[in-house]
């Protein structure tokens, strides 16, 4: 048989083994290329010239990775199938399989357990009570139960066994959510203010472009490619922040000259130690989806993929000035943005407080806002059903997800306000403010992450049921306990922060920070001490705050207080008897 022959300079098949082709014939080819370029493969990969010189690419030059080896040779969207054939025999993922299927936002836990954490995507940590209790039913009837809040404002359902993947992924979407790209090298969940659209002092509502740039990432193949994970918030300038500063890009609505703007900032990693520097421009909030996706994709363009420590966007500025990114990003834009040379970023004085916890006034007269705070993130299906029906009764059906792990009820009328405390406390949940309580926040732990050396769940909770009992704080801190150095809980930026380890004898242990800060007081902490063992830890947690009730100076917070003393000094004073 002849094979399949082009005329000279033709762009189409014309005939086979001589024959013209039939129209059933042309109307198969045509539907044939048709998908073939939606795969971004030309004509010519399909019959290269014979004589054609072969040119090997850049990027064949350089080593490859196993990851982008993974990705090149077959799309991690386009592995359903396999997802599919597994869930047919209940059987686990290979290796291979197991970095694929993050793009579904499924995460195998083995070693830890054999079985599947789903990871969702909810822009700007919005959900509808209707969504809220499918997920409640979804966690109960095809999980363990096992629903926590991350520090994305974002949901996590956990051992999901191989053969529900498919069905589980199906009732998900069914309600109006993804799973797509919430690991791996993607976009991750958006996050924005919890009270945007009701905050009384925000700048600009970013719901509308929060929801935007959602859609078009999920529209776009080639936001599924990065060279790592990216991370964006949105900040209206709310009293709830969004820590925009500890993203890749952080988004910040400003008041300049009367009108509302946005600053943008880059390289925020708070786990490599960095927050994000300005760009020194102003975009008008029209504007703002479509600059966002020219820095991502130049980032896509340009990050590192040979090794994966060093892919992330801070790494691209430590090699890069950020003029050299903006002049990359104007020239995919096609026109410059406004230069802007500003004051440094401040913040509403309530950033210092807990503000997501307890009940605050709207910006509609009449109308509330309820924090509940979540025991380490923590919630059970049926506690999740209750907190919908309330959002039903008493408020508008809507429920907010913050980056502190916990929820907020928003439209509450002012004669029900009462009622819906009441209520919270009867599910088992709070809605009252602790200086100590509200403000500790704790990454998944070695119960169900193989990267984590702690149980950080259970020492969280642990330690502020401690805490609680010795000692009364006067002002907030913050207590972020992260299991491994991914600081998925963020440690350097807590006033307190603790990182997970091993004692020499296997203990799990902490290593403690102190000093870290975000917003008006961003900052690094900095460690006071190595690899403590848990129950040596509470007393010395207790000790520390004693000293600082004890040798502050007047209306001084707790950061301060650490920044004021060098780190020998810190040590002898919180080792020192009380």
């Amino acid at each position: 048989m002849n094979p399949i022959t082009l005329p000279a300079g033709a762009g189409l098949i014309q005939e086979v083994e001589g024959q013209p082709l039939s129209p059933e014939q042309r109307t198969y080819l045509d539907g044939f290329f048709a998908g073939v370029q939606q795969r971004a493969v030309v004509f010519a990969d399909l019959f290269p010239e014979h004589n054609a010189p072969q040119q090997e690419s850049a990027e064949d030059e350089l080593p490859q990775v196993a990851e982008e080896r993974i990705k090149n040779e077959e799309h991690p969207l386009d592995s359903y199938y396999r997802l599919v054939e597994n869930a047919r025999h209940n059987q686990p993922p290979d290796k291979e399989e197991t970095f694929r299927f993050k793009w579904n936002g499924l995460f195998y836990l083995t070693p830890v357990k054999d079985a599947f954490m789903a990871r969702l995507r909810i822009p700007g940590g919005q959900l509808m009570s209707h969504q809220v209790r499918e997920l409640a039913r979804i966690a109960k009837e095809l999980t363990t139960g096992y629903v926590q809040v991350t520090t994305r404002a974002n949901l996590q359902l956990r051992l999901i066994e191989p053969k529900n993947t498919p069905e589980f992924l199906r009732r998900v979407q069914a309600i109006g959510l993804h799973t797509r790209g919430s690991g791996a090298d993607n976009i991750r969940n958006l996050t924005s203010n919890p009270t945007a659209g009701i905050d009384p002092v925000e700048i600009i509502d970013c719901t509308r472009y929060v929801r935007e740039l959602a859609d078009f990432i999920i529209e776009h193949r080639e936001f599924y490619n990065l060279p790592r994970k990216f991370n964006i918030a949105f900040d209206g300038g709310g009293l709830i922040g969004s820590v925009e500063d500890t993203n890749d890009i952080g988004v910040k609505a400003v008041q300049i000259g009367g009108e509302a703007r946005f600053r943008i900032a880059l390289g925020g990693a708070t786990g490599h130690k960095a927050f994000a520097r300005d760009l020194g421009v102003l975009v008008p909030p029209e504007d703002i989806v479509k600059v966002v996706v020219a820095l991502v994709r130049v980032f896509i363009a340009n990050g590192c993929r040979t090794d994966r420590k060093k892919a992330r966007l801070k790494h691209l500025l430590d090699t890069w000035t950020l003029d050299q990114y903006l002049a990359e990003t104007e020239k995919l834009l096609g026109a410059p943005l406004r230069r802007a040379s500003l004051e440094p970023l401040s913040y509403p004085a309530e950033h210092l407080s807990h503000s997501h916890i307890g009940a605050y006034p709207q910006r509609q007269r009449g109308l509330n806002y309820l924090g509940i705070a979540l025991p380490a993130g923590q919630i059970t299906p049926r506690q999740l059903v209750r907190l919908a029906e309330l959002s039903k009764l008493y408020g508008s059906g809507e429920l907010r997800l913050t980056v502190w792990q916990n929820f907020i009820l928003p439209n509450i009328p002012d004669a029900f306000l009462e009622t819906v405390k009441k209520a919270v406390i009867r599910i088992g949940l709070d809605h009252r403010q602790s200086n100590i309580a509200s403000g500790v926040i704790a990454c998944t732990g070695n119960r169900y992450c193989k990267f984590s050396s702690t149980d950080t769940k259970g020492h969280a909770l642990e330690l502020t049921k401690y805490l609680e009992k010795r000692i009364a704080l006067d002002r907030p801190i913050n207590i972020h306990v992260t299991g491994c150095p991914h600081s998925c809980a963020q440690h350097y930026m807590g006033d307190i922060g603790l990182l997970g380890a091993k004692t020499r004898d296997g203990r799990e242990a902490y290593h403690v920070c102190v000093g870290g800060g975000f917003g008006n007081r961003a900052a690094i902490g900095r460690q006071v001490f190595q690899a403590m063992p848990f129950e040596e830890l509470k007393p010395v947690l207790e000790r520390m705050l004693r000293v600082y009730l004890r040798e502050r100076e007047a209306g001084e917070s707790f950061q301060a207080f650490t920044v004021r003393h060098d780190l020998n000094a810190l040590q002898t004073l919180f080792s020192g008897d009380d």
